[in-house]
Order: structure tokens, then C-alpha cells, then sequence
């Protein structure tokens, strides 16, 4: 099976080449495993203390950054971060936590084995999901410790079906899995795995980190002016359609900003056809702009969305109706109420949050505007529920000195 798997590997990169003619994500995808060994040797030679973290993309990096930082300010080691996804990467590039940041070699045996040759790391971080047979294998066999980080786990994947036993066997050769639920203990205890713990979502303390930070946005507070807003972040073409219904329903008291989840021109001039019948300004107009004249505001830039939720009255997160549920986390640590489409159920914190009374999936307009009209006539229901969310965020802190402590201080 690992032939077989290796060979789909070298497939998928060939394939990833060819579609590179016609996407720019495939194109920085290939390109930037260009010289990626050249890169490593040049960096990673004659380093001692490597701690290798690797991310499949944007989301698992603010997941994994928590610990990366309490590890750089704990410890005298030299950080390696790789990336499987450009979305990642090309953010994130230059980021200071890390001391190198490179793409991953694709999970190919003679990859794979190179790679931890010239790295050498003394302890690898996989963050929540990237489950890469060959890493896995040379990580082994090298007797270098190999933890995963968040970790969450499902009856459906592939690994606990009668087809992916193969791989079940790879995933008892990590050292330890700190997972997110009680759940997915469980289901791993049941398969023979019980180097596991429950340390929770190290994304709590990254978010609150953020949430504590002094800043203002001054812009924002012109645009809002006097009235409500209703802060839409990581959209997608369901949702602004979801939200451009809301607001034909006429939210004379709101206002909206919308930061989508891809922010190229032609996904811009979208949004703005979408909600043409509206006064729009995007953020890159806004200079000698009188913003307050403006209903809605698109965000037409990257970075500033973590910031923009503190503004909000009630948010609302794109991706569940399509994609994939984006970062919830984000907005609950401002403690306003939360809206996102019905397919959020592989999301613990979502589940979490609708079972708290925090979140609340919406199929269509119309279900959206009769919580926020119940909120607008039970003032005292909309701050109970800013409270429960608060709780929620307290009682789910503390997940990256739970880790650390494991490794480094037991």
C-alpha cells in the first residue's frame, strides 16, 4: 500500500504541474517547491535544536502559533515552519515566529527522507490534521518524536475504515496526540491508540492573545457612525447572497462589512454586482471618503479581519454552506452573537458554540433576520447570549501550557 500511495503522491504533484498552466494556486504550489532542498541545506545546516511545525495552511498556523511562541520563548531552538497550501504560505512567509518558513516536499519516500536528513529535527508538531504517510515513516524510523497538535478525530475518515487500516498503523507510530474532544479519544482508544490526551484547541489562546491587543480602527468606527453592524468574514458566493436578502429586507439600523475569503479583483467586482442595489465603498477607496454615507464596506485586503470583529454587533462566518466552516473562533472571542450557514458539524467549536446558545446555523435570509429581530426586541437575550459566549471562551483557555508542560515538563 505505501508503493501504492507514493505513486498517487507522484501522480497528484505531475497533475498539480499540468493545472498549473491555468490556476495561479497550483502555479505558486509547484513553483514554490522549486530549490526547496538548495533552501534547506543553506538554512538548516550545521542549526542545532530544530523544532519542525508543520501547517496545511492559514488556519492550522494561527492554530499552531500559540505554541510555537511559548516554545521559541521557552526554549533556545531554532523554529522550522512548512506549509502544505500557497493560501499559507504566501501569507505567512514572512512571518517572525519562525526562524524558516518553506513549503513541505510533496510525501514522497525519497522526499520525505531527505528532508529529515537535512533538517535533522529534535521534535516534529503536526497541527490538527496532515496526515502524511512517508513523514511519518522517516520520523520512525529515525526515532525523532512526532506529536500532533488539536488534533480532532472522525468514525468517517478514511484510516478507521476496513481500506485504511494500512494507515491506522502508521498513525501508532506518533509519539502523542493532544485532541480537542472526548470524542476523538475515544474513537482512538478503540483502535489501539492511547497516547492520547483531551488539552483542548490551542486556536482559544490565540485568538484571546489577539483579542487582548491594543488597537483602533478608526476607519470603522466613521463607517459604522451611529448605527448596528453586522461584521460578514471568510465569505463565500452563498453567503453574500444569503446577506444581500437580509438586507433587501431592509436593516435600516445595520450596517455591513463584508471581508470575503478570497480578495482577487474578480471575486470583488462579484460582491459588489451582488449588492449593487446598496451605497458600497471597498476599503481600498475609502481615503477622503465620507464614510459614513456608506451602507456597506468590503474589505478588499488581507490581515484585517481578526481586528474587525472586536466592532461587531452580531457577526456572521463564511464557508458552511459549500467550502467549509471558517474561523468561528475569531468573532466568539468579542462575545457578540454568531450566524453561518447549516454544514458546520465538522466543527467542534461550532457544534460547541450552537449547543451553548452562542451560534446559530441559518439555511436562508429569512431565519437570520427572525433571530436578529428577537434580539432587537430582547435586549436582555442578546447580552445572555454575549455572556454565555463569554463563558465558553474562559473555560477553553489554557490548552497551550497543557501541551508544552507535557513535553517539555513532565
Amino acid at each position: 500500500m505505501r508503493l501504492l500511495y507514493s505513486l498517487f503522491i507522484s501522480i497528484y504533484v505531475c497533475l498539480t504541474k499540468f493545472i498549473s498552466l491555468f490556476s495561479n494556486k497550483a502555479k505558486l504550489w509547484s513553483s514554490g517547491r522549486k530549490n526547496i532542498f538548495n533552501f534547506l541545506e543553506e538554512n538548516c545546516t550545521e542549526k542545532n535544536n530544530i523544532v519542525w511545525f508543520h501547517c496545511a495552511s492559514l488556519g492550522e498556523f494561527e492554530q499552531g502559533k500559540p505554541l510555537m511562541e511559548k516554545i521559541k520563548q521557552e526554549r533556545n531552538i531554532t523554529l522550522l515552519l512548512t506549509f502544505f497550501s500557497p493560501s499559507g504560505f504566501e501569507v505567512k512567509k514572512n512571518d517572525s515566529v519562525a526562524d524558516i518558513i518553506t513549503y513541505l516536499p510533496a510525501d514522497t519516500p525519497k522526499n520525505a527522507k531527505k528532508f529529515i536528513r537535512i533538517v535533522k529535527p529534535q521534535k516534529v508538531f503536526f497541527v490538527k490534521y496532515e496526515f502524511w504517510y512517508n513523514y511519518i515513516h522517516e520520523l520512525y524510523k529515525e526515532n525523532i518524536p512526532l506529536y500532533y497538535v488539536s488534533a480532532i478525530f472522525r468514525e468517517n475518515q478514511y484510516f478507521f475504515k476496513s481500506y485504511g487500516i494500512w494507515f491506522l498503523k502508521q498513525l501508532k507510530k506518533c509519539n502523542y496526540f493532544f485532541v480537542q474532544n472526548e470524542d476523538s479519544k475515544k474513537l482512538l482508544n478503540q483502535y489501539g491508540i492511547s497516547n492520547v490526551s483531551v488539552t483542548g484547541d490551542t486556536r482559544f489562546d490565540r485568538v484571546d492573545t489577539i483579542a487582548k491587543q491594543d488597537y483602533t480602527l478608526d476607519f470603522i468606527t466613521s463607517f459604522k457612525n451611529d448605527k448596528k453592524l453586522l461584521v460578514a468574514g471568510s465569505t463565500w458566493r452563498q453567503d453574500e447572497k444569503l446577506l444581500d436578502k437580509l438586507f433587501q429586507k431592509a436593516k435600516p439600523d445595520y450596517k455591513l462589512i463584508i471581508a470575503p475569503h478570497l480578495v482577487d479583483n474578480k471575486r470583488i467586482e462579484q460582491i459588489k454586482k451582488t449588492f449593487s442595489s446598496f451605497s458600497t465603498i471597498c476599503f481600498s477607496e475609502k481615503e477622503r471618503k465620507e464614510l459614513a454615507n456608506y451602507q456597506i464596506l468590503i474589505i478588499d485586503t488581507i490581515g484585517l479581519l481578526s481586528k474587525i470583529y472586536r466592532y461587531a454587533d452580531i457577526s456572521y462566518i463564511g464557508g458552511a454552506f459549500k467550502t467549509g466552516l471558517h474561523n468561528v473562533l475569531e468573532a466568539a472571542v468579542f462575545e457578540r452573537p454568531i450566524f453561518f450557514g447549516p454544514r458546520y458539524q465538522k466543527f467542534n467549536e461550532a457544534v460547541e458554540l450552537v449547543k451553548n446558545g452562542v451560534a446559530f446555523p441559518v439555511s436562508h435570509a429569512g431565519e437570520m433576520e427572525e433571530k436578529i429581530t428577537f434580539f432587537e426586541n430582547n435586549p436582555s437575550s442578546y447580552f445572555a447570549t454575549c455572556q454565555r459566549c463569554k463563558i465558553y471562551i474562559t473555560q477553553n483557555l489554557g490548552t497551550t501550557e497543557k501541551i508544552f508542560n507535557v513535553i517539555f515538563n513532565s
